[in-house]
């Protein structure tokens, strides 16, 4: 292994197997503590873009067109009245305090409202005797998974763009808290070398890196200690990721300690941008990353790469809005080390340490922040079998988690968790689910009885709908547009592999069978990243 003199501040990192190419840029950067965003470009990225007002309008303008030459006048009040009580439902939320507890235990009125509001205007449309109805039953069903994508459009479209301006005229730091960067590795040799010298890249003037190795048996120790007159090297014997984690808690002396998986690349302004999170308002506990897939290589690292990003631009923004994104991940996550004391260590009573932390941190009545312009580079599986073994961990944990703070669900004093973000979760893993392959089904019903062009009227307004909303996500994060040809397969595809994959895991939690850590294999990312 050969040890490439540190890196300077105005270099572009080339990322290869095992080895990193560097390339000076030395004329377009500045100093490496340089407040790099003036007045002027603050004021600049507060403007609102109107390519996101324009995809906006068509979004919200597409919806009401085809829901009322689709399904009728009748059809289209219904939803257009259960989309406004749902934002109204957000709004009363967002007027009360974010913890009582005075209030005695009920369930959340936004999950009540978004399981049963379906029904209750299905029936209402069946009752009015709208003829498509009476001659289509099975739309019925393809009628409640369009009445949930109203909603999701309805309420995070806005939320999304109102968020990104917001962010855009946040002022640039006055002071610089120590942080304190703990990266637990296992068996990373393939990747720590380029996640340690892309965190010495960052520039921020008072940071410590720490490398916990968590007993690994190939070369991470030995590489990791190369860099050992920078960086803080501890070694352990192998208890998982949630002992490393603590374990280097122990040893961190910044006020801000944040988490980065061994095989991320961070953006050089990142860990500025991500103290700057905390700035925006007091009890801020957490900041989460913007997560990007590194290694776009196929079809299923493009499909991921999307993935991230709608759900990071669009329904991350949303609960941005009150504080309570669920989960900092682990990819590059961020938190004040004394709320993080106060929540409790990581403990292993959950596969997805990130997740339970995240959650135990808004029990507490903190607040959970995000940041789009702390760039997090990662490595997404590769190969189908690495993508199902990362998933199985996933969906496993998610299920431990909603089941140890299940009680978030009916206790008010959890505030916008109980309120809203609890409930969308559960709403997301155990419905949205059945809903799809419901949907499927009647629609393979509904075509084998000749009713095929009401299915492909549905599944026109489905598709154009997604696509419409994550060129909207690729604008917002300034993304690659050619990502876009992937749009089609987060709805028809690459979405149902996810369901397969979440239904199996629900399924695996109610035999008890025990879940169990499942890692993807590393390759090193062969592709150019430019350091944002």
């Amino acid at each position: 292994m050969i040890v490439r003199s540190p890196i300077k501040p105005n270099q572009e990192i080339t990322v290869g197997n095992n080895d990193l190419i560097v390339k000076d840029n030395s004329k377009k950067e500045g100093s490496p503590f340089e407040n790099t965003k003036s007045e002027k470009s603050i004021q600049q990225k507060s403007k609102i873009d109107p390519v996101q007002i324009i995809l906006a309008v068509s979004i919200f303008s597409f919806l009401v067109i085809s829901v009322y030459v689709l399904l009728g006048k009748l059809s289209l009040i219904a939803m257009g009245v259960a989309g406004i009580l749902t934002i109204y439902q957000f709004v009363e939320s967002a007027r009360k305090s974010n913890s009582s507890s005075s209030k005695k235990p009920r369930p959340s009125v936004f999950l009540i409202f978004l399981v049963c509001s379906p029904f209750v205007v299905a029936s209402l449309v069946i009752f009015e005797g709208i003829k498509i109805m009476e001659e289509e039953p099975f739309a019925i069903i393809l009628l409640w998974a369009l009445m949930f994508t109203f909603w999701s459009t309805f309420l995070f479209v806005p939320m999304a763009i109102a968020n990104k301006h917001r962010e855009g005229i946040l002022p640039n730091l006055k002071s610089f808290p120590k942080v304190s960067i703990i990266i637990p590795a296992y068996n990373e040799e393939k990747v720590i070398q380029q996640t340690i010298e892309g965190l010495l890249e960052t520039k921020y003037p008072k940071k410590e890196i720490i490398v916990v190795d968590d007993g690994s048996v190939d070369n991470t120790l030995s590489i990791s200690m190369q860099y050992k007159d920078k960086i803080k090297v501890l070694h352990k014997e192998n208890g998982g990721k949630a002992s490393a984690l603590n374990y280097g808690l122990q040893y961190s002396t910044g006020d801000i300690v944040a988490i980065v998986d061994a095989d991320t690349v961070v953006g050089r302004h990142s860990i500025n941008e991500i103290v700057k999170g905390f700035e925006s308002h007091e009890g801020v506990a957490a900041v989460a990353g913007n997560i990007k897939v590194r290694n776009r290589l196929n079809w299923i690292t493009k499909c991921q790469a999307l993935e991230y990003i709608t759900g990071i631009q669009i329904i991350r923004r949303a609960f941005d809005t009150y504080g309570s994104i669920t989960i900092v991940p682990g990819a590059l996550g961020a938190f004040k080390k004394t709320f993080l004391k106060e929540s409790g260590a990581y403990t292993k009573d959950t596969i997805v340490e990130d997740f339970d932390q995240t959650i135990k941190i808004l029990k507490a009545g903190l607040t959970t922040q995000g940041s789009s312009e702390a760039v997090a580079y990662t490595e997404a599986p590769s190969t189908l079998h690495d993508f199902v073994s990362q998933r199985k961990r996933w969906y496993r944990g998610n299920i431990q988690v909603v089941q140890r703070h299940s009680n978030a669900l009916v206790n008010p004093r959890f505030g916008h968790l109980h309120k809203l973000s609890f409930p969308y979760m559960v709403i997301g893993m155990f419905i949205t689910p059945i809903i799809g392959f419901s949907a499927i089904a009647s629609a393979i019903i509904a075509t084998i009885l000749g009713d095929w062009l009401l299915v492909a009227e549905f599944i026109s307004i489905f598709t154009i709908l997604h696509i419409l909303t994550t060129a909207l996500a690729i604008r917002i994060d300034d993304e690659d547009p050619k990502l876009l040809w992937h749009a089609v397969f987060l709805v028809f595809g690459y979405k149902q592999i996810m369901d397969v994959l979440l239904i199996r895991a629900i399924l695996e939690q109610i035999r008890k069978k025990e879940a169990v850590w499942t890692t993807a294999g590393r390759i090193g990312s062969k592709q150019s990243i430019k350091m944002q």
